[in-house]
């Protein structure tokens, strides 16, 4: 005897929805910028990142907010940087500045301590997270 299987329930918007992204699955908005501000601090008031904070402006203030809205695009969520910024990354943002392999190594190693001490779950993505944003900086050095 052939049974008849039941066939699947409709597909629904529940069923339907796009997998979280990494941004998404870090917290979103709130943990870029308390990244991207831990990692400013950082700069900022310790000497290891001295040369790296003698590249920037006086004023913090405008990398402080750019900056999350740069990595909020760049892990999947909102676009707003990119929109506002066409055809830029921070590799041609980044162009006219002489980036030693020092200075690159400071940027990395404040980033990777800014995202240590945020500690975003899950920490498997935290830590890819951190280490891609690492070789994009230590790729921009040159001596």
């Amino acid at each position: 005897m052939h049974v008849q299987s039941e066939a699947p329930p409709p597909v629904t918007n529940e069923t339907t929805t796009k997998p979280a992204t990494p941004f998404d699955r870090l917290g979103g908005h709130a943990t870029m910028e308390a990244i991207c501000n831990r990692f400013y601090d950082l700069m900022d008031s310790d000497p290891a990142y001295a040369e790296l904070r003698a590249m920037h402006a006086a004023d913090l203030a405008p990398m402080r907010k750019g900056l999350p809205l740069f990595l909020a695009g760049w892990a999947g969520g909102p676009r707003d940087w990119f929109e506002a910024n066409p055809g830029r990354c921070m590799m041609s943002l980044h162009a006219p500045f002489t980036i030693n392999r020092a200075v690159a190594g400071q940027w990395a190693e404040a980033m990777q301590r800014a995202i240590a001490d945020v500690s975003p779950e899950p920490p498997e993505l935290a830590r890819g997270l951190s280490k891609a944003l690492s070789d994009l900086a230590l790729s921009m050095g040159r001596d």
